[in-house]
């Protein structure tokens, strides 16, 4: 497989110069920043982390200047990780790049090679495949242990896809969700063993996570858009109480309700 080549411009000389500025940026930090010389591979994961949930929130607010902040704290993690491994003499940044770059051309023969495709869904099947081929013995292996259960689920079903493991249709897949919300409902009416209850509670988040998939919908950007409106909603009744000089722990439920119904009607 042959890498196209791209002609070389001044955009793409700007951008090339922009990554080495950041790149001596780190060494300079790393040589002469004393927080900068502590950090470690693993005393960096808890703050990458953050940083991309940060990045998460910019891009569900569509805050456009926040995901390109966002993108560039990222850009430093990572200009970060490669800077400490070449010092360990494990990888560079070179090596990061190259590797990827390696990993995409092989990944993408409708490209790079003679392979024809004629949908998303066709590329998708084709990267399980290759990954097989590359040595994994399971396609669930790049799925990440620590990750969050509901993207963990839903990265669980897109794999499996990958090579066949599907409902035929979207009917069926709801008819899955009913079938676990009766198990649970009956669990929990039978006056439920904690276990068996938790067990089928699973059941049916993982069952709608499938439908969510099924009907184009990700269910963690579902769920956090929620939240937000959760907590923009209660927000409201916390405000608007107080302004009316009402203590909302003393409230009752239908007070809160006046509210609440205020705030969604604000929505429209």
């Amino acid at each position: 497989m042959k890498e196209k080549k791209k002609t070389s411009d001044s955009a793409t000389k700007l951008k090339t110069s922009a990554f080495e500025r950041l790149l001596n940026i780190m060494d300079d930090l790393r040589a002469g920043c004393p927080w900068d010389r502590e950090q470690t591979l693993e005393s960096l994961r808890h703050l990458t982390i953050e940083e991309v949930y940060e990045l998460s929130d910019a891009i569900l607010e569509k805050d456009m200047d926040g995901i390109k902040t966002e993108l560039g704290d990222l850009m430093l993690h990572l200009v970060f990780y490669a800077k400490i491994g070449s010092e360990k003499n494990e990888f560079d940044i070179k090596d990061v790049l190259d590797s990827i770059a390696e990993k995409l051309i092989h990944r993408h023969p409708h490209i790079y090679g003679d392979v024809d495709v004629v949908n998303a869904e066709e590329v998708k099947h084709n990267w399980e495949k290759l990954k097989l081929k590359e040595g994994k013995k399971s396609v669930l292996e790049g799925v990440p242990q620590s990750m969050p259960p509901l993207v963990k689920a839903y990265r669980i079903q897109e794999k499996v896809k990958g090579v066949g493991f599907e409902w035929e249709y979207s009917q069926q897949v709801w008819d899955k969700v009913q079938e676990e919300m009766s198990e649970l409902k009956h669990e929990v009416e039978s006056g439920g063993d904690k276990d068996r209850m938790e067990a089928e509670l699973g059941d049916l988040l993982f069952a709608l996570v499938n439908y969510a998939r099924y009907i184009g919908v990700n269910p963690e950007d579902a769920l956090e858009k929620t939240n937000k409106k959760f907590i923009r909603r209660f927000q409201f009744i916390e405000t608007e109480s107080a302004s009316d000089g009402k203590n909302i722990e003393n409230m009752t439920l239908e007070e809160m309700d006046v509210y609440w119904n205020k705030a969604k009607g604000l929505e429209f």
